[in-house]
């Protein structure tokens, strides 16, 4: 039998090792051979609170933070992934510089951070949680909640170390705690009851997945019964957010997207026949905002991956390419600088925008260094599936 040396790349190209048929959606023999390579992990621990793994933002914020921003009529957050700074953490802290600089004379700041995976490289080592967690962000002035990225399910057998033994402990702990590894920064763990587990706001639902290790994702039948259940018991009176690490879509030359969570998410939704407002995700380092049209709208789906991992990946495609199977169209698109995410949901619109940060060699000080590259408005209204009616994320409507 012939060795292996290479993985090819699913984006295509002159050293692809299958047809593309999708610019959006990688191979799934391409997907699933790679998956074979890495274990999907079982989550090691038990849930910290009552099925399903529900927290009010009342829990985290107080309950008077929480009736101003009912009071206001509006929400506020940042997000991202794939943050950890390993082997060069300039990216990270300039993003770190811009998150802090948002709250700058801001009559509306951020409420907290929505983490979408990929905190600690490589294999969420809890040794490497204050370089790549604590420190970077030691100055924002907000809660980071998260869910895990492959990278923070990794088991690190040389250090004894399990399967999200660092998220476990720095973002499943009890209340009031602070852990060794956030040494003097002043920031507590955070008390989540679940690596997959559901944010409750005033103007907002957040369902956060654990799409696990494999290349592509993976949800277990549990996960898959659990999403199909928070779906369809969704507020009829708030937006619904969807997070989850893998994409669905993605128009890059390193990862794809994947019909794994494609297929897994198409099904929950048209169990449920509750369609999310907007798809947040992360994986790939990069950031586009990309758009389905159902129903005769769009559906926003986010990459959001270039959060500070030094490393970033190529878009495949120029901006506003549709792609011919799925009928996904790369809206907007940039892989050469990092940054972040910031969202404002009313009752009515879900708002928002990316900025940019400077690259590591250009003025770190300097306020037109920080640009918000990206501008979008959707409808914050609840989005049903007809009688009759389904949603289809691997081909055109």
């Amino acid at each position: 039998m012939a060795m292996n040396f290479y993985r090819p790349r699913p984006s295509g190209g002159p050293l692809a090792a299958a047809e593309r048929t999708s610019m959006a959606v990688g191979p799934e023999a391409l997907t699933l051979e790679a998956a074979e390579r890495v274990s999907f992990q079982l989550i090691p621990f038990e849930p910290k609170g009552p099925y399903p793994y529900r927290v009010g933002l009342e829990q985290i914020l107080g309950n008077e933070a929480v009736d101003r921003i009912a009071a206001s009529g509006r929400l506020v957050f940042h997000t991202m992934g794939d943050t950890g700074g390993v082997k060069d953490g300039k990216s990270q802290v300039l993003v770190a510089r811009g998150l802090e600089a948002s709250f700058a004379g801001n009559a509306r700041p951020a409420s907290f951070l929505y983490h979408l995976g990929d905190v600690v490289y490589y294999k969420g080592e809890i040794d490497n949680y204050f370089d790549q967690f604590y420190d970077p962000y030691e100055h924002y002035p907000a809660p980071i909640l998260a869910i895990p990225g492959n990278h923070d399910g990794q088991v690190d057998r040389r250090a004894h170390q399990r399967s999200l033994a660092g998220f476990e402990r720095n973002f499943c702990a009890p209340v009031d705690t602070y852990t060794d590894e956030s040494m003097d920064t002043g920031r507590m763990a955070m008390c989540l009851p679940y690596p997959y587990w559901i944010l409750d706001t005033p103007l907002a639902r957040f369902i956060g997945l654990y799409s696990n290790v494999p290349e592509g994702g993976r949800l277990d039948h549990a996960q898959e019964n659990w999403l199909a259940e928070q779906l369809a018991e969704a507020p009829g009176n708030k937006a619904l957010f969807l997070a989850v690490h893998h994409p669905i879509y993605s128009f890059d030359d390193h990862h794809s997207g994947s019909v794994v969570m494609a297929r897994s998410i198409e099904n929950a939704i048209n169990q449920a026949r509750r369609v999310p407002n907007v798809i947040l995700t992360a994986h790939v380092h990069n950031y586009q905002r990309i758009e389905k049209t159902h129903d005769g709208k769009a559906l926003p789906f986010f990459v959001m991956g270039n959060g500070g991992y030094y490393n970033l990946h190529y878009l495949n495609v120029a901006v506003g390419h549709t792609d011919a199977q799925s009928g996904a169209r790369l809206v907007a698109g940039i892989d050469s600088r990092h940054g972040f995410g910031t969202f404002e949901v009313t009752a009515e619109r879900i708002e928002g925008f990316f900025t940019t940060v400077p690259r590591p060699q250009e003025s770190w000080s300097d306020p037109a260094g920080y640009v918000k590259a990206d501008s979008f408005s959707y409808s914050a209204k609840p989005i049903r599936l007809a009688a009759g009616q389904s949603l289809r994320l691997l081909e055109e409507e």
